[in-house]
């Protein structure tokens, strides 16, 4: 039963350990589909971000500096009406437009 139980020393091991499996250089093909860019627009960025390595016909990307520059880009977030607001407003309008057009059918007889 004892060995059932690990202590708290190795549990705060574990995320540390983390980081140092994940990778930290990625290949072209594979930051293409990790960050969803066209090859000539992660070549483009990367190379602004100082996160490429070249090694013979190898090129590395590597990840932390290219999402510290990549989050230069982010944009906070926008204040938005809510859905329901927008109906509300699309439907008044629509009842001015019928009875503008029915005040101009009463008009004429």
């Amino acid at each position: 039963m004892e060995n059932q139980y690990r202590s708290i020393k190795s549990m705060k091991e574990v995320p540390e350990q983390i980081r140092k499996i994940r990778r930290q250089y990625l290949r072209y093909q594979q930051a293409e589909v990790v960050y969803s860019l066209s090859h000539k627009k992660l070549l483009e960025l990367a190379s602004d971000a100082g996160a490429i390595y070249r090694m013979d016909s190898t090129v590395l990307i590597n990840k932390d500096i290219f999402d510290q520059y990549l989050e230069r880009f982010h944009e906070p977030a926008t204040k938005k009406t809510s859905p329901d607001a927008s109906v509300e407003r699309s439907g008044a309008q629509k009842n001015k437009k019928k009875t503008s057009n029915r005040k101009g059918a009463d008009d004429g007889r």
